[in-house]
């Protein structure tokens, strides 16, 4: 299936080498130069941790974790757009 990522990739050209998070997203750079972006909404956790817990992170191999939030993102869930249950846009979590 186009977009997805199967067993016969070479993973360690998805390999995190680079995280950081702003107010409003997550951005992770992968090995192969890809920039993922996903919107810090996804993850309440990270949302409502401050800015410093939140740009504490470690790499693994196949993710990102943050160890004072005791957190953990795959890139693999990331790729496919997978986000926490009941996470909600902030202008519908408004409503």
């Amino acid at each position: 299936m186009p977009g997805t990522v199967t067993s016969d990739d070479n993973w360690e050209e998805f390999e995190p080498v680079e995280a950081k998070c702003s107010d409003s997203e997550l951005e992770v750079v992968l090995a192969n130069g890809l920039k993922l972006s996903t919107p810090l909404w996804w993850y309440p956790p990270l949302l409502a941790a401050s800015s410093e817990a939140r740009n504490r992170i470690e790499l693994s191999p196949s993710g990102v974790h943050w160890p004072e939030l005791d957190e953990d993102l795959s890139i693999d869930g990331m790729l496919k757009g997978r986000k926490y249950p009941g996470a909600k846009p902030p202008a519908a979590a408004a409503e």
